[in-house]
């Protein structure tokens, strides 16, 4: 794992990356804040109340001297903000609206990020996914390409570093959404230097079962392979045939992927979320994430249940994304 995150840390060294967090007065969100800004590897921005934010860390023994606070109720640069907001929603928010909206610390930070005053945003200690990634839809949006953002894990035990995706945001993804995912999935894994090796899962391999369901999957291959020939991707597998070479050379002798996959495309929300869990708590996987991808710029959603080394990672993998 500290391999992981001494790569990542080499690679946005020296490039002053700057990464907003809403919630300025958080504990955690301070503490991590605090290591980031002192080791500069990146210039957290903090959202709150200036005075306040101030007087948390001082209490806390955090140094912020490296730091950045902006509070939306005196922020100089608020009009450029509003007529920004109200010229990316296109009718659906007036100035007035724009205003209101923008005294909310997770819109207000999104759009620091749009307009490149900020690289990245990591929320969600004390905010729901919603509350993060809602505004992130409707203001950085996602690439040119894709149509809806998922959530990846990276998962790590020892020298062992796999990608499982989407675990985190769509439910029922059709087969272009799979490619899609598919493609963003191969580019994150790219970003912890493991060289992807796309397999799209299902309770079939190559055809063994015929449904909708493993239909979905395999059109979602030949979607991706057509949208990204590049890459070594291939499927419909069961987990065995895409993981373990004998089961693979039985199952799928002519498939560019003969037991060596290191990236995972779940054919459901539901398959997703129960293959991360039993590799964490079963196979002892630390799993990292979940890490959105898709957007134009990097948005990340922690879990409210994290702790100080949660955000410092995730912060250290937002800044990760910019590059």
């Amino acid at each position: 794992m500290s391999d992981l995150f001494e790569g990542l840390k080499q690679k946005i060294s020296g490039r002053n990356v700057k990464i907003v967090f809403p919630e300025g007065l958080d504990e955690r969100i301070l503490k991590a804040a605090g290591r980031l800004a002192t080791e500069r590897l990146l210039t957290p921005i903090l959202v709150g109340n200036i005075e306040a934010v101030q007087a948390k860390a001082s209490e806390l023994g955090v140094n912020l001297d490296n730091a950045e606070i902006y509070d939306p109720q005196s922020y100089a640069g608020m009009d450029e903000l509003v007529a920004a907001f109200v010229d990316r929603r296109k009718g659906k928010a007036t100035e007035e609206d724009a205003r209101k909206i923008l005294l909310d610390e997770n819109y207000f930070g999104t759009m620091l990020v749009y307009l490149k005053k900020a690289e990245g945003l990591v929320s969600g200690a004390a905010h729901s996914t919603a509350d993060t990634v809602r505004p992130a839809l409707q203001i950085i949006k996602t690439k040119q390409g894709v149509t809806k953002t998922s959530g990846v894990f990276i998962m790590v035990r020892d020298d062992e570093k796999y990608v499982f995706a989407d675990c985190a945001i769509n439910i029922a993804p059709d087969s272009n959404d799979l490619a899609e995912i598919a493609i963003e999935s191969a580019k994150t894994a790219q970003m912890f230097d493991v060289d992807p090796r796309v397999a799209m899962l299902s309770f079939s391999t190559k055809g063994s079962a015929k449904s909708e369901e493993t239909e979905k999957v395999s059109a979602a291959v030949a979607e991706a392979q057509r949208r990204a020939p590049e890459l070594v991707l291939d499927g419909e597998f069961q987990f065995d045939a895409a993981f373990v070479p004998s089961v693979a050379k039985s199952k799928a002798p002519g498939s560019p992927i003969q037991g060596d996959a290191n990236v995972f495309i779940f054919p459901s929300l539901e398959a997703g979320n129960i293959g991360y869990k039993i590799a964490q708590r079963l196979g002892k996987f630390e799993a990292v994430g979940p890490i959105l991808q898709g957007l134009n710029q990097p948005v990340n959603d922690l879990s409210r249940g994290c702790n100080e080394e949660d955000v410092y990672k995730l912060a250290l993998i937002t800044a990760g994304q910019t590059l």
